[in-house]
């Protein structure tokens, strides 16, 4: 019966209810732009819809969310390379569609948020998704092991060799002034 199962309506909006926030942060901790998010996470959740039927095990859903989250991530972020000379950046509107109360306040957020995701985007995009998954997302390593289709070793390395890359940059900055 149509709105019943697995991959109906309803179980795609109970998804998107469920997951949308995480679907978003996850998002933009890999990169995508604030401006392109929207999208991308219409794009997740266009594949979702397409192949929610297929999720044999519902305790995996996360997990899956996330792995379809870095394929669009980095699909956007080639994308947003290809035309990112013909784009201007409009930060007046950014300004006036986020209702800031104190502009002050949410100037000093925002360039946090966007020195910690310059940060972020310094590492490869090996390195990058196992940190997100580990650190900000909080997954287990055997979690990030399989999401990201390695052996649990190299999934360690790579979180290693991230944590070492942007110990690394936090210093250089700190050493500029640079850091708040």
């Amino acid at each position: 019966m149509p709105g019943e199962g697995v991959g109906s309506a309803k179980a795609l909006a109970e998804v998107f209810d469920a997951h949308a926030a995480y679907v978003g942060r996850s998002l933009r901790c890999l990169g995508v732009r604030e401006h392109e998010l929207g999208d991308v996470i219409q794009e997740v959740f266009l594949v979702v819809h397409g192949r929610l039927a297929e999720l044999s095990d519902a305790s995996r859903l996360r997990a899956w969310l996330y792995a379809i989250c870095v394929k669009k991530a980095l699909s956007a972020r080639r994308d947003a390379a290809r035309r990112a000379s013909r784009e201007v950046k409009d930060e007046s509107r950014v300004a006036a569609a986020s209702g800031v109360s104190d502009p002050l306040e949410e100037l000093e957020k925002t360039q946090k948020l966007a020195q910690a995701l310059a940060i972020l985007g310094e590492l490869d995009d090996d390195k990058r998704v196992v940190f997100v998954l580990h650190e900000v997302e909080q997954l287990a390593m055997s979690e990030v092991a399989e999401i990201v289709g390695c052996p649990l070793q190299t999934a360690y390395s790579r979180l290693y060799a991230a944590k070492k890359e942007i110990a690394a940059t936090l210093r250089r900055l700190r050493a500029r002034g640079t850091l708040e």
